[in-house]
């Protein structure tokens, strides 16, 4: 029995020191648990004396600050904020507004006795904030005889909802993975380019509104790359591995043993990436990185050089400081824990000093960024422009890598020691680990969110919608102290109210709207918030089951969802149904029963979806009087039986319009099979370029499906994107 004491503690601080697995039991977490994560958050709990302590300085904490550091609250909702003065001291507390105006908050009773702080007699008063208040980031101004402290306010919609563009509509779009989607104009990987020509084809062939792809983030600027977009250096900046350096204005300007060069530098990544069956990240990163150095020395014309002048101004210290972080990691390695003591700050002189002397290579990287970001807005505006309703929607990652930009840049902001993941569950029964260090909440609050605020913004800058991986991570996420396996962690409770509410006003203010990707152990009130803030769940047709294990008709899923077939952490849906998931998972040694129990329980779960689409007359062998092969014919049945579902937001894959079968990522592994290097496949296994998927006829099959098409148009002929010189 963990000592009460010690829960207590823990409590204060956000752990939840019990919790329910997917097996339906309530479990305990272990008292050695608890200690390394309190240490990690800086509170000793190594002994009853020190729990003893720490608990009597977290019920003074409150009392020495004048205010909350952060006071977040919902339009027209009452709010009451305590703060704390000298014994006796008169207070007033003011609103500065956002624009520029003020308010006065009312003081109303508050007979709490007063404190002996830390020496000194400490009184506590309370305010009454107005239910009138406009939506924005505010400060709260707190008068005792002299100005005594500032703090944030923060008021937040009470619902988000769809933008005015899908208004009640039922709309549809694609999920992909944007490096695997590659044209015959690509450098080897998917890019801005290709985004732009696939969802100009969405749109107009197929009426799509929306293009899903994967967190766009960037990566290390020194192979080799991570390959998991969702382990990133950084969610505040962009992987200029997406730029295409044909589309920058400047490319027509380099000529001579340069533009040689160039040519070169394409058609040796080209000649690779076709020898190869898996995406070669390092090879097109090395090969286009020397490419947009060569674009990026011809200079900028005047009118140019402002526009980039400007950009730099926008995105203040933050883009100077990643830029200056992606050249030390040339000089000293990708982790900036080995480098020399003095690198180790971005506000040291030392690293001022490097920055200057090495000014030209910091430019460098801060042009890619804005390539970047201007490629991927100009993605999005012809996407809108084509036809969609909503355009591109991007996806957030839970968390960066431990050797980042992020954490180099923010030291303090992450526990130390300790990685997120997720406890044991049906589909990963060893539980994960993510290699990512969590935030800290109070350190959070005490910076009025402002580092979440910022990727949020980011995410929705240049998109429609984001889709934020593991919501959940809102709420609570699993901490795993170094050294442990992933079921010995705990939940660690974030301000869910906060965090929700700055995502919707952030996403009020772009016009957007937010899916949240809600799947796995799942606390049950916690879809019921998402729902009442506004925020769309997600629903993946295989897991739509009832509390007895059966198929939950399509008709009675949530509404306020983005629904789909598959998700990128299982096979497309031909591979599914061949359970490749199954012995994939066995050769890797995921599973816990033996391959036979696992392949049973998977094929009685799927027969239950399989009569149901049979018994719908959802499977047609034979479409506009042309046979369809029995595994395409099931992976149309099962998306009739998404197009009839309640569902607001349908998602295809676009793996499954072409009958793609290679797992792109598997759950709970590394390097054991290549997660996230799978090209875009046809069929047969055979690597495909947008040219192909244009020119075939079963996207437009699927499409039909979505859109409840009686008959399906034959694909479009003219839409290649040729190779550039």
């Amino acid at each position: 029995m963990t000592d009460p004491a010690l829960i207590e503690l823990a409590g204060v601080h956000g752990l939840q020191t019990e919790f329910w697995d997917w097996k339906g039991n309530l479990t305990s977490i272990e008292a050695s648990t608890i200690i390394a994560i309190l240490a990690a958050m800086g509170v000793d709990a190594s002994s009853p004396e020190a729990v003893a302590i720490a608990l009597a300085d977290a019920r003074d904490a409150p009392w020495r600050r004048p205010l909350p550091p952060c006071t977040v609250t919902e339009e027209g909702r009452p709010q009451k904020v305590d703060v704390h003065v000298p014994s006796g001291a008169p207070a007033s507390l003011m609103i500065q507004l956002e624009d520029g105006g003020q308010r006065e908050a009312t003081q109303v009773d508050n007979w709490h006795p007063d404190r002996e702080i830390d020496g000194r007699p400490t009184g506590e008063a309370s305010f009454e904030l107005p239910d009138d208040l406009p939506l924005g980031y505010h400060r709260l101004i707190l008068y005792s005889d002299e100005k005594l402290a500032e703090a944030s306010l923060i008021v937040t919609p009470p619902y988000l909802g769809l933008p005015a563009a899908v208004c009640q509509r039922q709309i549809w779009g694609y999920a992909t993975q944007l490096y695997s989607v590659r044209s015959r104009g690509s450098w080897g990987i998917g890019d801005f380019r290709d985004l732009t020509a696939m969802a100009t084809w969405a749109a107009t062939q197929q009426q799509a509104d929306f293009v899903l792809v994967n967190p766009l983030h960037a990566a290390e600027p020194e192979p080799p790359l991570e390959p998991s977009p969702y382990l990133p250096v950084t969610r505040r900046f962009i992987n200029p591995l997406y730029i295409r350096p044909e589309a920058i204005p400047e490319y027509a300007e380099v000529i001579g043993a340069s533009r040689t060069k160039l040519r070169s530098l394409r058609r040796g990544v080209v000649k690779r990436a076709e020898a190869s069956d898996l995406l070669l990240r390092d090879d097109a990163w090395t090969a286009k990185r020397a490419a947009l150095r060569l674009i990026f020395d011809v200079g900028l014309t005047p009118s140019r050089r402002l526009a980039f002048d400007a950009y730099k101004r926008s995105e203040g210290r933050e883009l100077h400081d990643f830029a200056v972080w992606t050249v030390l990691c040339a000089h000293y390695g990708r982790d900036w824990h080995d480098w020399p003591e003095a690198m180790r700050r971005p506000s040291s002189p030392e690293v001022a000093k490097f920055a200057d002397a090495n000014s030209t290579d910091v430019e460098f990287s801060e042009w890619c960024q804005w390539m970047a970001r201007d490629q991927l807005s100009n993605a999005h505006a012809v996407a809108l422009h084509a036809g969609m309703r909503v355009g591109v929607i991007t996806d957030l990652a839970v968390g960066v890598s431990p050797k980042g930009a992020d954490t180099w840049m923010m030291t303090g902001m992450y526990a130390d020691g300790i990685e997120v993941g997720a406890p044991p569950d049906e589909y990963n029964q060893l539980g994960q680990t993510w290699a990512q260090p969590p935030w800290r909440p109070d350190r959070l609050a005490d910076l009025a969110y402002v580092p979440f605020r910022q990727i949020v913004r980011e995410a929705l800058r240049h998109a429609g919608g984001v889709r934020i991986d593991h919501v959940l991570g809102l709420f609570r996420l699993w901490w795993v102290p170094r050294g442990n396996t992933a079921d010995h962690g705990c939940y660690v409770r974030y301000d869910h109210e906060a965090m929700v509410g700055i995502v919707a006003l952030e996403a009020q203010r772009a016009g957007t709207f937010v899916v949240g990707e809600d799947l796995g152990t799942v606390e049950p009130w916690v879809r019921h918030y998402l729902a009442n803030r506004g925020i769309l769940g997600t629903t993946v047709l295989w897991f739509e089951c009832d509390d007895f294990g059966h198929v939950r008709p399509p008709d009675q899923w949530r509404t306020a969802c983005l629904a789909s077939v598959t998700t990128h952490d299982l096979p497309p849906t031909t591979g599914y149904l061949a359970l490749d998931h199954v012995r994939l998972r066995h050769e890797l040694g995921l599973l816990t029963r033996s391959l036979a129990e696992e392949l049973a329980a998977a094929t009685h779960e799927q027969k239950w979806w399989i009569d149901y689409v049979i018994n719908h007359g959802y499977v047609q062998e034979e479409i506009d009087g042309v046979a369809v092969d029995h595994d395409e014919a099931l992976v149309l049945a099962l998306y009739r039986a998404l197009a009839n579902s309640s569902a607001q937001v349908r998602c295809a894959a676009l793996v499954d319009a072409i009958g793609d079968r290679r797992t792109q990522n598997q759950p709970g592994t590394v390097n054991q099979y290549p997660n996230w290097r799978i090209p875009l496949s046809d069929s047969s296994g055979r690597p495909v370029t947008l040219e192909d998927v244009f020119a075939s006829p079963r996207p437009m099959r699927l499409a039909a499906v979505m859109n409840g098409w009686t008959h399906v148009p034959p694909p479009m002929s003219g839409m290649e994107e040729a190779p550039h010189a």
